[in-house]
Order: structure tokens, then sequence, then C-alpha cells
């Protein structure tokens, strides 16, 4: 963390994180005349009224009670302001355009999950050299409803990366590179419920070891192949963030890693990979057209 002039001189740090300047806007507040007479006023308000209500003890237990409280509610504060500050220190210093809450566009399986779905974040710039797009901190909402009749909310966070590249459409309708979960010997009965994508096998056991990946119907396997050159797929194995997988739909890239990341190393991570992702595709698309490829795509053998 390096360090700039506040007020008065004071030193303040620049933030690598979202919780690097936690402390200095905690004590900021904390010192704040406004705070100390808020927590302190209506603590001792709180804890005179169950005194002379109840008793002495559930008064002296109230206050301190309500003291701590207070001070939890200016920690939360503190923390809120620490991740802006980050985030308007990290997009000034790599040239994004910081957004808050929003939607994104519903172009992958991802972005169209859960009954409610939206960015808290965007970060929007060169992704990489060359490629620009969005950094995003997405979270999408599902619903369920117990035995009981309770409605519950689950919340599944995602850091993701978009881009578009229009080049691929007519080379890769359809790409989804996942992490693979479960077992091996589960794969063709999953297969079966997937009736409008075709598993691809390549040859790399490291690859397989990783990563599923599905195209739609009918792709051309040829090009496929070509896509997933040596120097790809190493990469993808070894040098690939991890938990990193992606979808490609018509052109439009959604990579992605799970949780939301509030450093500036891990965002960095995940803007180089899908810059690296939407370059191969441009570079193989650019270098191949539906001729070179084998003419009308075919079914993967």
């Amino acid at each position: 963390m390096s360090a700039g002039e506040g007020k008065a001189g004071e030193v303040v740090p620049t933030p690598d994180d979202a919780n690097d300047l936690r402390g200095y806007y905690f004590r900021a507040l904390i010192r704040s005349p406004l705070t100390l007479v808020l927590v302190l006023g209506l603590s001792l308000l709180t804890g005179v009224a169950l005194a002379a209500a109840i008793g002495p003890a559930v008064g002296g237990a109230a206050f301190v009670v309500a003291v701590l409280i207070g001070l939890a509610i200016v920690f939360a504060l503190a923390d809120a302001r620490a991740a802006d500050a980050f985030f308007a220190v990290y997009a000034d210093v790599n040239g994004y355009v910081l957004g808050e809450r929003s939607s994104l566009p519903a172009a992958t399986p991802l972005l169209r999950k859960g009954d409610d779905r939206y960015a808290e974040r965007t970060l929007t710039g060169q992704l990489a050299p060359g490629i620009d797009g969005v950094l995003a901190l997405y979270t999408y909402e599902e619903e369920t409803t117990d035995s009981d009749g309770n409605r519950q909310t689950s919340y599944y966070r995602y850091t993701v990366g978009l881009v578009e590249v229009p080049e691929s459409v007519e080379h890769v309708p359809e790409l989804y590179c996942q992490r693979k979960f479960g077992f091996r010997a589960l794969e063709g009965l999953e297969d079966v419920f997937r009736r409008s994508k075709e598993r691809v096998k390549l040859e790399s056991e490291a690859l397989d070891d990783r990563y599923e990946i599905f195209v739609g119907e009918r792709q051309d396997p040829i090009w496929l192949r070509r896509l997933f050159a040596p120097t790809f797929i190493v990469w993808l194995t070894a040098a690939a963030p991890k938990k990193f997988a992606f979808e490609l739909v018509n052109g439009s890239l959604c990579c992605y890693v799970s949780g939301h990341k509030e450093n500036a190393a891990e965002l960095d991570s995940v803007a180089t990979a899908t810059g690296s992702v939407a370059q191969r595709l441009r570079e193989e698309a650019e270098q191949t057209s539906p001729r070179e490829s084998g003419g009308e795509p075919t079914s993967p053998a």
C-alpha cells in the first residue's frame, strides 16, 4: 500500500484491496463528535430507560450491548467507505469507468440464472491490450420456500469479465468451458440431459481433469481443435485464475471465477484472463474461414 496526503497533512494509504482503508475510516468515524454523541447518547438513554423500568443491572447490560451495536454499525460504515475508496482508486489507476449496481445483459447461461440478478459494481474499459470490456461483481439470487412456508434467499456471487467477440459467431456460436465437478462415470448420464449440447474431448489429460467443454450441435471439430491449440491448453491448465471458466454465446464472452474479488491482484487476474480468451478467439477467427475449417459444420467425433 502506498500513501497520499489527506486532510490537514494526514497520510492516507492508497488501497490495494477493499479492506485496506477499513481501519482508517473506522478511526475517522469514531473520532467524529457526531458519532460519539449518537453512539454514547443513544446507549445511555437505552441504559437509563431500562434501569428505571427493570433495574440497574439490566440497564448496565443494555448500555454495554447498545455501545457494541453502535460500534458494529460504525464498523460496517467504515467497511463500505473503504470498499468505495478502493474501487475508485482501482478504476482511476486502470482507466476504467466505475459503475454502481446495475443489470448485465442476459447473454449467457450464467447471466440468466436466478430469480434476480445484478452487478454490484462494474469497471468498464480496456481489460487487456486491444480488448475492451467490463469487469463486474455479479450476483444472482434464488428464492426458495421451506416446508413451513418461510421464504429464503440464496446469493451466488461471481467476478465476471465480459467482452464482445463477434468474429467468433460463424465459427463457434456456442462454447462452454466449465470447471469439472462430480465423477467421470456420470458424464454419460449428464450428457443425456444436455440434448442441445455436445461434450468435447480433446487430447489433453490435464485439460480433461480440470474442465468440461461443451459446444452447440453441429460444431466444426477441426476449427475447435485449432482453437484449443497446445499453448491455449497449457494456459488454461497452468496459468488461468483458480476456478476460472468461460461461456461464449453468439459472440458474447463471459469469463468468471467464484466470489467477489476485491483486491487489485485478483481483479487484474480476471481482466487478463478474459483478455486472453477473447484474443485467442479473435486470432483463430481471423486466421480461419468456414471453407478452410472443413466446409459446412459437422458434429465432432
